[in-house]
């Protein structure tokens, strides 16, 4: 069933059924980008997206992802869950015969179980750090650090029913996505006979509900940043290439031809031969720089997609919690809120037990196996919060031990510093914990307007330091006096219509391609020079590149999508985050921020639920969907949804049967 905007209603007498008809609806929406993510689990993306696609392909034989699933997958998934693979892959190929001229590779299908868990282990290790880290193995920076990007995060909230004037428990649910491609946001609504009854957002390839609420419970993730993955430098034999030193005596590692197939010129496919290696301490790489493994619990525990089928199908909080110490999932925070008048927040994370003689936080010299870890903290050795006195927790993707009050926050000292867990803030954290502290009672209204605010702390928080820009003295640079001030009179907002925001979002990019291509410099502060620099580039930027001066945010950093273009709000690191790149010369398109919004209230009956997606349900341009919440994302509104049957039914613009529309 579609509603008005086109997202999908799946209702089925069977779990089963259900999955099938996701698989369908997903694919009659975005059958391109879900391909891409199968393409990968079968490591064929370099047939079709050549040399960018082949670099996937090798990234799966380094992990072995495929030869992971193949181990594992029999023995790891239980046969309920398995029914549930098989039934998506299913919907995926029956498509896939239906509509052969949307195929982008017909030697990948049929698509297997292999294939799809293949895929879900790549991109949990990815979110586990793996690429990262293989791109500074490459890179020889393997010992310097990640510099985040702060749009890149998420927001989470949850208010207990004690701290609201209904009565309800409020839950946000705000991831900060790509807008586009395979992470990026599909919203549907799941519903069988077996109890499953469940709304929310899932990426492509995804065969249950990542985050979102059922009747009875609801949750959020966002990323989080303990310690999840360590890397190892190998001690090489002299003479012999393939030998490491362990424990006083050589080892050989495992080695393996790989063929890489790719496509170039848009006319051949060529096979590129490629070697991929594994030591005891996991996948190796031989580079210039030497000899390095990487280790992750995400390459070893695998099934993740059945502990969020657990999630899902929660009745109350007993339930979800058992689900969460199916310890699945290789990180992400979660805040959870239901019916029942319990809130709660974990940061979940599948964290290695480290021997406490080494220090894992940089790369270890891999020359004993007493180095080697093979078991994980439990979960009841987590941060997590239950109920707290404050009637409020939050994650903006900060420190755990700051979810809450200030006088009801977790104490880190009572946890092993071998997890790494942040203990630092960031600008959205800052202000998050003001606005929610300035609420005595939680109306549904002030609840919005917090989650919707756009504002940034009066001291910034990025990695490098940028609150010189505020202390320039105008007089001393009269050439600019007018841009200095500009910046200086700005509220902090980043509103469409904010002229101070231009300024900053120009300035923010300029300093964060000139000093580093990933990311601002970090532990760092602007020194006046680079500061009067980067204002004098932003003035004569915008004096040269538009009729009229000064120009609003809005006229320079775009919604765009087709031939539609919008005023876009939102900033790197506020609450209603925004990144985006530039489109040409002179304007940038948003790329990654606030995306699938969702606000849900736990009262009596059925959640009451409100929820927005940045573009639209379907990712084809002849479909009207493919823009049509655009409107709403832009001036910060949500579109009412329900989890009710008869609702759905009765205001329901299409209802069909999978290749019977």
């Amino acid at each position: 069933m579609r509603d008005t905007y086109g997202v999908p209603h799946i209702f089925g007498e069977t779990d089963a059924d259900v999955v099938y008809g996701l698989a369908w609806a997903h694919a009659e929406d975005d059958f391109e980008t879900i391909q891409q993510t199968l393409l990968a689990g079968k490591g064929m993306v370099g047939r079709v997206f050549g040399e960018k696609g082949a670099a996937v392909d090798f990234f799966v034989h380094l992990l072995d992802t495929r030869g992971i699933a193949e181990r594992k997958y029999m023995e790891d998934f239980s046969p309920e869950f398995q029914k549930l693979v098989r039934a998506y892959l299913a919907g995926m190929n029956d498509f896939a015969l239906a509509n052969p001229k949307r195929v982008l590779l017909p030697a990948a299908f049929p698509v297997t179980e292999i294939d799809i868990i293949s895929a879900y282990i790549l991109s949990l290790a990815q979110m586990s750090g793996a690429d990262e880290a293989v791109k500074k193995i490459i890179d020889g920076t393997i010992d310097k650090p990640i510099v985040k990007d702060p749009a890149a995060g998420s927001n989470a909230i949850a208010i207990h029913p004690t701290k609201t004037d209904t009565g309800e428990a409020f839950l946000a649910i705000n991831s900060h996505q790509p807008l586009t491609g395979p992470v990026a946001w599909y919203e549907a609504h799941l519903c069988s006979e077996e109890g499953w009854n469940v709304l929310g957002g899932l990426f492509p390839g995804g065969l249950t509900i990542f985050h979102g609420i059922n009747e009875h419970v609801g949750w959020a993730h966002t990323v989080n940043y303990p310690d999840k993955l360590d890397v190892f430098q190998l001690q090489m034999h002299p003479k012999n290439k393939l030998q490491y030193l362990v424990d006083g005596a050589y080892l050989e590692l495992e080695e393996k031809r790989v063929w890489l197939k790719v496509k170039l010129w848009e006319l051949i496919t060529v096979p590129i031969p490629k070697k991929v290696w594994k030591s005891i301490f996991g996948p190796t790489m031989l580079t210039e720089h030497g000899a390095f493994s990487i280790r992750t619990g995400s390459l070893e525990v695998i099934t993740a997609p059945e502990q969020w089928y657990h999630m899902n199908k929660a009745k109350n909080f007993t339930e979800f919690k058992a689900a969460m110490e199916r310890m699945a999932l290789p990180g992400f925070n979660t805040v959870y809120a239901d019916k029942y008048d319990t809130i709660y927040y974990v940061s979940n994370a599948l964290l290695p037990v480290r021997n406490p003689e080494f220090d894992y936080r940089k790369t270890l010299l891999g020359d004993s196996k007493r180095k080697l870890w093979n078991t994980y903290y439990p979960f009841n050795a987590l941060p997590q919060q239950l109920n707290p006195p404050s009637g409020y927790l939050f994650n903006t993707n900060h420190s755990p031990f700051k979810a809450t009050a200030e006088k009801d926050q977790l104490d880190p000292s009572a946890y092993d510093s071998q997890m790494n867990y942040l203990l630092t803030d960031n600008n959205r954290s800052v202000r998050l914990a003001i606005l929610l502290q300035e609420e005595e009672i939680f109306t549904y209204e002030a609840f919005k307007r917090i989650k919707f605010d756009k504002t940034l702390p009066d001291s910034l928080l990025y990695e490098l330091n940028v609150n010189p820009l505020f202390r320039l003295d105008a007089e001393k640079y009269p050439h600019i006096s007018q841009s200095i001030r500009a910046i200086q009179q700005w509220d902090r907002t980043a509103q469409a219509n904010s002229i101070g925001a231009a300024y900053f979002a120009y300035i923010y990019y300029f300093l964060r391609d000139r000093t580093n291509p990933e990311g601002l410099d970090p532990k760092r502060t602007l020194t006046e020079e680079e500061a009067v620099l980067a204002i004098e580039a932003a003035q004569d930027f915008f004096l040269t590149s538009f009729e009229q001066f000064p120009v609003s945010l809005g006229e320079y950093q775009k919604l765009i999508r087709g031939d539609k273009q919008m005023p876009l709000f939102g900033l790197p690191d506020v609450l209603a985050a925004m990144r985006s790149e530039p489109l040409d010369e002179n304007i940038r398109k948003g790329e990654q921020g606030e995306s699938y919004i969702m606000m849900v209230r736990f009262g009596e009956g059925l959640p009451q639920v409100e929820t927005v997606n940045v573009y639209g349900a379907s990712n084809r341009k002849e479909s009207q969907h493919y823009d049509d919440q655009m409107g709403l994302f832009t001036r910060q509104k949500l579109k009412p949804m329900s989890l009710d049957k008869s609702v759905v039914l009765k205001e329901a613009i299409q209802i069909y049967r999978p290749n019977q529309k």
